[in-house]
């Protein structure tokens, strides 16, 4: 990683001698956040400046005192506005929510990101109530991919904020949600890493939820040990070094089942072209059936678990306040007021199928890899007609909710080169191996980002 995108590590070792104090760190996210030709007043919904600066003086203190609370203390994180923040008033992105009480305490993630000495540099802006893939808010504006500011590309959803944070070193370190690649759908459109750890690994009180069944919580950061490191925080495990796995000998399955179809050329070609380096490394790479993916379009039919799950709990709030809702928002939520109990029970009943099976398919293989998403970033200014917002959301979510869908754990590499329309790698595994999943995605990112 080069120093103008550091990562955590090499933060830590500039903190820890002496090269920048955390307040430094803290200024000049804050002075980037501010830059008028920036994207700052796009990506944060709230920004918590006096704070942060208080936070990052008392880190220096502990530091130099030999009490820091870990080596990463005093670095700025941002925090996705779905999450609860002690005396904030948490929006999701939402004008319904602006009149609600402010939280009474930090949800857990935020409350363990502090317990570690991050800094909460602010509330990072999101697609309204997280229920799209694309990053639209007209609320709160869109911020743009970090790809050709002067065209405007969209950023992807629904924690475009906090990917666009990452990309213009507003933060080092981004909390998001992903109930159908919301970390990773962001970070593709942006050239950074995005992962979705298994849903169990990080409770989810005190983030506003989108569905109950589906929804994790996980980081976005500059390189895969930055979110192995931030993994480790969110799941309160000890933070271990990250020991990258040799692509040669790696075991790896390239689904040809739906995620393979209707690619935009720039994805295509980039994914093969990946997958050649990988091969010319020494991985093995085996083009496998996945009839799983196929099962999972009759079970979302009528709108799947983010709709029956988004419906209860907006029904009360959309019946008094729908009038304010994004209606492409409110639209995909009412689909689920005509899912009937008995619907819902057969959808858990064959989701807890779907999940066995592909455990069992993937459990040969170290990794399943392919595009994050199947369309390259679209500009925003092509998105203003439903139709065309519809068809590209859909193909952004196509590929990252099948893991969501089969409760695994998934990570976004940028395999673009310098200067192309950013696109994605995922590679995923079933549920419980995100260590596994993180040692091969370090090596298989040192191959293509060489």
């Amino acid at each position: 990683m080069t120093a103008a995108h550091p990562t955590l590590a090499s933060l830590a070792d500039d903190l820890a001698a002496g090269r920048t104090t955390s307040r430094g760190l803290v200024e000049e996210c804050l002075s980037r956040i501010a830059d008028p030709a920036g994207e700052g007043q796009r990506v944060f919904i709230q920004v918590d400046g006096e704070a942060a600066l208080a936070a990052g003086d008392a880190m220096d203190g502990l530091r130099r005192a030999n009490a820091a609370p870990s080596r990463f203390a005093g670095i700025p994180v941002s925090i996705k506005d779905l999450f609860d923040i002690k005396g904030q008033v948490t929006r999701a992105g939402s004008r319904a929510l602006e009149d609600s009480a402010p939280a009474e305490a930090d949800a857990i993630a935020v409350a363990r990101l502090r317990r570690a000495g991050f800094v909460v540099i602010g509330r990072t802006n999101m697609t309204e109530f997280a229920y799209s893939g694309i990053g639209i808010n007209p609320h709160y504006g869109t911020p743009k991919s970090v790809y050709k500011r002067e065209v405007g590309y969209v950023p992807g959803g629904s924690s475009s904020g906090a990917a666009v944070s990452i990309a213009d070193r507003m933060a080092y370190g981004a909390l998001g949600t992903d109930t159908g690649g919301s970390c990773r759908i962001p970070a593709a459109f942006n050239g950074i890493v995005g992962y979705k750890p298994t849903q169990s690994r990080v409770p989810l009180d005190g983030g506003v939820p989108l569905s109950s069944t589906l929804d994790s919580f996980g980081p976005l950061a500059n390189s895969v040990a930055c979110c192995a490191i931030l993994d480790a925080v969110l799941a309160n495990e000890p933070i271990a070094p990250l020991a990258p796995r040799s692509v040669k000998g790696l075991r790896l399955a390239v689904p040809t089942t739906v995620v393979l179809d209707d690619l935009d050329e720039p994805v295509s070609k980039t994914f093969e072209r990946t997958l050649g380096t990988l091969a010319k490394q020494g991985a093995l790479i085996e083009r496998i059936d996945m009839p799983e993916f196929l099962d999972i379009g009759a079970i979302n039919a009528k709108g799947g678990f983010s709709a029956a799950e988004a419906y209860a709990w907006h029904r009360y709030l959309i019946t008094s306040k729908g009038d304010v809702y994004d209606p492409r928002v409110a639209v995909r939520i009412m689909r689920g007021e005509t899912i009937s109990a008995a619907d819902y029970v057969d959808m858990v009943g064959a989701r807890r199928s779907l999940v066995a099976c592909a455990a069992a398919r993937l459990a040969p293989y170290d990794a399943l890899v392919l595009p994050t998403t199947a369309n390259t970033p679209p500009k925003i200014t092509d998105l203003a007609a439903d139709d065309a917002f519809t068809r590209e959301n859909l193909r952004a979510l196509r590929n990252p909710s099948m893991i969501n869908m089969i409760d695994g754990c998934a990570i976004s590499l940028p395999a673009h080169h310098a200067g192309e329309i950013p696109v994605g790698l995922m590679l995923a595994h079933s549920s419980g191996n995100d260590r596994r999943l993180l040692e091969v995605a370090a090596g298989v990112e040192g191959v293509i980002r060489g």
